[in-house]
């Protein structure tokens, strides 16, 4: 798993994207500070940058990092979540000019599983984490669905997982606005 992580690193570091395990499902993944490599994310998927993609980070000390204010409800969800699970909060900051939304929101991920966790702590930086499918299709449960267009468009896949047979499924998904509104997006 090290040297996987390490070369998953160096084509992140040069702007590449990357196929890779994650919490959830597969996904497709990219330096989150950078603009160039959030574009070839968009492009590969055939989806309009107006619709904002997720990051993953190693630890919830990292959220003020590339959160703009983290609302106190967000330490308390992360710290009781028993699934992997996305928040969208209100204003990202120190991440790609197109990778938040339109209205500057951003989804943020604090993932526990070994490959992503090792990933994104190596890494130093937020990671992008899409579904490995082009935009509309649906979302593959596990390396075998995923589509040969996105296999070959990608700069590298990970090996780690990709004999897995378990089903994965997509985060729970919180938006958290402004005067304590807590929206559920997806359970």
């Amino acid at each position: 798993m090290t040297e996987e992580i390490k070369k998953a690193c160096e084509v992140m570091r040069s702007g590449g994207i990357i196929l890779y395990p994650t919490d959830t499902i597969w996904g497709i993944g990219c330096d989150a500070t950078n603009e160039k490599a959030v574009q070839k994310v968009y492009e590969l998927k055939q989806r309009f940058d107006n619709k904002a993609m997720l990051v993953l980070i190693d630890t919830p000390a990292k959220l003020e990092i590339y959160v703009d204010k983290v609302p106190e409800i967000a330490w308390q969800l992360i710290e009781v979540a028993d699934k992997p699970l996305t928040i969208i909060y209100e204003k990202g900051k120190n991440l790609a000019e197109n990778l938040p939304a339109k209205d500057g929101s951003i989804g943020i991920r604090v993932t526990n599983e070994a490959f992503s966790h090792a990933l994104c702590e190596r890494f130093h930086k937020p990671v992008v984490s899409t579904s490995a499918n082009v935009s509309g299709k649906p979302s593959p449960a596990g390396y075998c669905e995923i589509s040969s267009a996105i296999k070959e468009g990608v700069d590298y896949i990970v090996n780690y997982r990709r004999y897995d047979r378990q089903k994965a499924a997509p985060s729970s998904i919180i938006r958290l606005g402004s005067g304590g509104i807590i929206q559920v997006i997806r359970r």
